[in-house]
């Protein structure tokens, strides 16, 4: 176990640390297990990489030391492998997370996810007030009526450009049936509250200034930005609602009636519960999610109050089109810092349509760096023989000799053809709702990125040595891993015969020193103390109502020195007492001294299964290094000793 874990340390060694090696590698194997060679060079760069900070370690004795745990390691993967472990689904996945992260370095194209999450996260800081003029047009109309749309929305921006007023031309052509009343007005709204490229053009548009026509799945805006100011973050709010209808004069003497009673007293949760129309809240104190600017856009009177109150202020009855309300402000919630919210937004941004086009623009030009090359006729040969049997994962096409040979697209000249294509799918079907034509295109697109990636990949790994040796140790640790949890950790844990069995042949390993059974109670209220130990000193017994009056409980288990501060706190002697830890005050029952001598199973346990894991792991190395012969070059051990112990 704890050999594993050193090593894995090693291998999860910090991927910021890129530097290459420049000097030339030698070519010969330093050992050979089985029939699988392992080279001077990675183990040079693994011992210098992961000793990089102790330099003390470059001595003759430490190298073959570490040599001994590397030899075992390799072989441990090599079990691994010869199990198959590194094709199963669940390996794949991982190792696919973990090679996308190391390749991130050396692309020389930005992360598009990435660089959205950091503009809107920026953008998230201010709120903008902005006004626009909408010219509908479906997003799959006809050209001609895409082109008339805009050319009508272009001469309407040529007017307020030449002085015409922006609110009088969006009161008149405006298809945003509020503008007649607003005049285009939306007011504040910050980052992911509207569609992307009105988003970007609200942002990048000057205070006063018009913005080019923009086109969304809406139709054709024109933007006035009117104001920016910082954002206010949020604002938690509990709120009472007398809901529209009926005798308005009625409801608003009501509402100043409510408002008057929480003015006199009575509790905000009492008049809630029993005035509120809002049967979702009212029995919560009508408490609200948190909300910011542009949140409640169509209750613009709400949100203006709310951000109005200071935390604990109530406001007065005001109306909004859903009836009367009266707030109180629970919270000011500021803009939390960037990382608190990357998680977040890479959710909530990973759709976003501005992502899909700058990531499908980023695998064009992946595809014509790689020189992907289609052969589309051979493609459609294919995707006519598909049938409803795909979409329920069991389709069998069994292609001819002639059409099986045909190359569907080639990768830096390296030829595929329908047949691996073919072998990709039965592999990687599953019952699927799209039309069969349409999933069998989308398992085709999947397996030219697989491809491409894998030509990438192997680029990077011939021209970046420290990539190349980065994908081996993370593959296996990986590896490493599921082996060891196969057989070593699971194996321990789960055999409790095992565990008494090696328990009782390794015995004087357990050793303890004067113990004590007991147990304690906390709370903060140090008058409950004394009640108990009263109640005790009269003869009477701790029943489950007493000790339930206590904040927390720990129940009857064995205590060494030090083992806990609360019992080392007082005299261990039988019965009980009281102490007082890092302000909370405990009563503390002594139930039986134990004498030093050998621990019980259980109180040993956790260190029995240790013990065993470590037990478990040298018979399983042991066997492995029979099962796999190891055989160490003797002239290359001297070199690799040379190589990292010359100063």
């Amino acid at each position: 176990m704890r050999v594993f874990w050193f090593l894995i340390g090693c291998i999860l060694f910090s991927v910021s640390v890129q530097a290459q090696q420049k000097k030339e590698s030698v070519p010969k194997p330093l050992f050979k297990m089985g029939g699988t060679s392992v080279g001077t060079d990675e183990f040079v760069y693994t011992y210098r990489k992961n000793h990089q900070n102790n330099p003390q370690d470059f001595t003759e004795e430490k190298i073959n030391e570490y040599l001994h745990l590397f030899i075992n390691f390799k072989l441990k993967v090599e079990e691994a492998h010869t199990r198959g472990l590194d094709t199963t689904t669940k390996f794949n996945s991982e190792f696919k997370t973990y090679r996308e992260e190391l390749k991130k370095p050396y692309r020389a194209e930005e992360d598009a996810l990435e660089k959205l999450v950091q503009q809107t996260y920026k953008r998230l800081a201010e709120e903008v007030r902005a006004a626009h003029i909408l010219v509908s047009v479906n997003a799959d109309a006809l050209p001609a009526d895409t082109l008339a749309a805009f050319q009508k929305a272009q001469d309407i921006r040529t007017r307020i450009v030449a002085g015409e007023s922006f609110e009088k031309l969006a009161g008149e052509f405006s298809q945003d049936p509020s503008a007649k009343l607003n005049g285009g007005d939306l007011g504040y709204f910050t980052a992911l509250q509207m569609v992307g490229p009105f988003e970007e053009a609200a942002f990048s548009t000057p205070v006063g200034a018009i913005s080019p026509v923009v086109r969304t799945r809406f139709g054709y805006h024109i933007v006035k930005v009117k104001d920016r100011r910082p954002s206010r973050g949020e604002v938690e709010v509990s709120h009472i609602l007398l809901r529209a209808g009926g005798d308005e004069g009625a409801l608003r003497s009501k509402a100043f009636s409510v408002h008057d009673q929480l003015r006199g007293g009575r509790s905000w949760d009492e008049v809630c519960k029993e005035f509120s129309d809002d049967k979702n809240t009212s029995e919560q104190g009508g408490k609200l999610r948190p909300f910011g600017v542009g949140a409640l856009a169509s209750v613009p009177e709400f949100e203006a109050m709310a951000f109005s109150l200071q935390p604990g202020e109530i406001s007065d009855p005001f109306q909004s089109s859903l009836g009367w309300h009266i707030i109180r402000l629970e919270r000011k919630i500021p803009l939390p810092a960037q990382k608190e919210m990357e998680a977040s937004l890479r959710r909530r941004l990973g759709r976003d349509e501005r992502v899909q086009q700058s990531q499908q623009a980023q695998k064009n030009a992946r595809r014509n760096k790689y020189q992907f090359v289609e052969q589309r006729q051979i493609l459609e040969k294919v995707l006519t023989r598909v049938d409803s049997s795909l979409t329920k994962a069991n389709w069998l096409f069994t292609p001819d000799a002639s059409l099986a040979s045909q190359q569907l697209f080639s990768v830096l000249n390296t030829p595929y053809s329908v047949s691996q294509f073919i072998t990709f799918v039965k592999k990687n079907q599953t019952v699927s709702r799209l039309e069969p034509r349409a999933y069998a295109q989308q398992l085709y697109d999947e397996w030219v990125e697989e491809s491409i990636e894998a030509a990438e990949e192997e680029k990077l790994k011939q021209e970046n040595p420290d990539f190349k040796n980065l994908l081996t140790e993370y593959r296996e640790g990986i590896l490493l891993f599921e082996i060891m949890e196969k057989e070593v950790w699971n194996k321990a844990s789960e055999d409790s015969v095992g565990q008494r069995k090696f328990y009782e042949a390794n015995k004087t390993r357990y050793q303890a020193g004067d113990r004590v059974e007991a147990r304690y109670f906390a709370t903060n209220d140090k008058k409950l103390i004394a009640e108990t130990l009263a109640k005790v000193n009269m003869g009477d017994t701790l029943t489950q109502a007493d000790l339930r009056k206590f904040k927390s409980a720990q129940n009857f288990r064995l205590y060494e020195k030090k083992d806990s501060k609360i019992l080392d706190q007082i005299t261990w002697v039988t019965g009980l007492h009281e102490t007082s830890v890092d302000g909370l005050h405990y009563l503390v029952e002594i139930k039986r001294l134990v004498p030093p001598g050998v621990k019980e199973f259980a109180e040993a346990r956790a260190q029995v299964i240790a013990d065993y894991q470590d037990e478990l792991e040298k018979q399983w190395v042991a066997n492995l290094r029979q099962k796999y012969p190891v055989k160490i070059n003797k002239k290359s051990r001297k070199f690799v000793v040379t190589e990292l112990t010359k100063k």
